[in-house]
Order: structure tokens, then C-alpha cells, then sequence
């Protein structure tokens, strides 16, 4: 019987291979990628690696090098910026969708994540405040997971906006600040209020922004 995984096109698995490497930070700014040790890591022919390359190369991932090979992309502030903002305005209307669809069970998982955040934030345990954080926003997406299209462009938008947000949140004040906002954000469904639902996503999003800029830019002088 063919299993599932060996139903997907190999150069389909290849692809979702690099690309959540890439966006994981398992594979680095500036990490030079070849389909010579690609192919030999994966196991598999150098066509399907040359594909893949050349999908995550149209994404704006990787770029090609003047000799052979590839380097995973280093995005500049404006990149980041555009990232946030773009996510700002699809967090916004997902939420808005998400207000009047949103369960009273949904509601009270929602409450504990933030109750539990708050928690690992009085013991200064920041992976954990991550952790609750990431499962905040996964009980949201739940929500939708019907509309396909917004779904789809929901998960693929947190990928790449995760490699960011992890850092930013390895700070007592930047994890007070997303607690704060999720608490925010759970009051307005709690109102069933759509505009306001749809305002403090934005805000949440736009302070994740700033705090992600000034970690990447400001406060380490760096370009990644």
C-alpha cells in the first residue's frame, strides 16, 4: 500500500523540507545551500533539490550565489516590515471573521493560555510564555479552519513570522507586552465587538512589529 508521504511528489517533500528548515532557522541567514549535499542529505536525486531551489528561490528564501549554489535569504528591515505589516492586515480581518464565530469553549481555552502565560511570565520562564503564546494563536486558527483560503494563508503567514517572534519574546517586558495583548484581544471577542476585535489585532501585531524591528535592527545592529 503507497503511504501518504510517498503520495507527495518528491520534489514537493524537498521543498517543504528546505523551506521549514529555513523558517525553523535550522538552516541560517547566509547558509549556503548546493544540490550536491542537499541530494546526498535527502537521499534522493539532484532534479527534485533543483526544483525545489528554484520554488524557494521565487519566494524570496534563498537567493542564487555568482558561482554554484544557493544562500538562505537575509531579510532587510523594510522585508520585516512589509512581513508585520502585511500580517497586520490578515490577523485583522481573521479576527473580525473570528469574532462572530468564536465559541464560549473556545473562550475559556482561550483565557487559560493567558492565565498560564501569565504564569510562566511571574517565573520569568519565557520559553514558556512562547509556548502559550504559539498555543493562543492556534486555538484562533482552529476557529477557521473551514475557510480554507484564509486558513491557508493564516498558517503560511505564521511561518514565516515565527523565526522572528520567538527572539523578540526572550524578554521579560517583550512577553509581558504579548500577554497584555492577547488579554486585549480575548476582551473584545469576549464583547463580540468585530471593529474592535479587528483594532486591537492590528495594535497587537503592529507592537510585535516594532518589538521584532528593534531586536533585529536597533538593539543588535544586524541584518538577518
Amino acid at each position: 500500500m503507497t503511504s501518504q508521504s510517498d503520495a507527495i511528489p518528491v520534489r514537493e517533500r524537498a521543498y517543504e523540507y528546505l523551506k521549514t528548515s529555513i523558517l525553523s532557522g535550522r538552516l541560517n541567514p547566509g547558509e549556503r545551500l548546493t544540490e550536491e549535499h542537499l541530494a546526498k542529505e535527502l537521499g534522493i536525486s539532484r532534479t527534485p533539490i533543483r526544483e525545489a531551489l528554484h520554488k524557494l528561490e521565487s519566494e524570496g528564501l534563498i537567493k542564487p550565489l555568482a558561482t554554484r549554489g544557493f544562500i538562505a535569504s537575509q531579510d532587510s528591515r523594510e522585508d520585516v516590515d512589509e512581513l508585520f505589516e502585511i500580517r497586520a492586515v490578515l490577523e485583522g480581518y481573521a479576527l473580525r471573521v473570528i469574532c462572530g464565530r468564536v465559541t464560549e469553549e473556545q473562550l475559556s481555552r482561550l483565557d487559560e493560555t493567558v492565565k498560564q502565560a501569565e504564569t510562566a511570565l511571574q517565573r520569568q520562564s519565557l520559553d514558556e510564555v512562547f509556548q502559550w503564546n504559539t498555543r493562543f494563536h492556534d486555538i484562533l486558527h482552529e476557529v477557521i479552519t473551514d475557510k480554507r483560503r484564509l486558513f491557508h494563508q493564516m498558517v503560511t503567514m505564521r511561518q514565516y513570522v515565527l523565526r522572528y517572534r520567538k527572539n523578540t519574546l526572550q524578554s521579560l517586558e517583550g512577553g509581558g507586552r504579548t500577554v497584555d495583548g492577547h488579554r486585549k484581544i480575548l476582551m473584545a471577542l469576549r464583547l463580540r465587538d468585530a471593529d474592535l476585535c479587528e483594532r486591537v489585532m492590528r495594535e497587537h501585531i503592529q507592537q510585535s512589529k516594532k518589538d521584532a524591528l528593534q531586536f533585529l535592527f536597533e538593539d543588535h545592529k544586524e541584518v538577518i
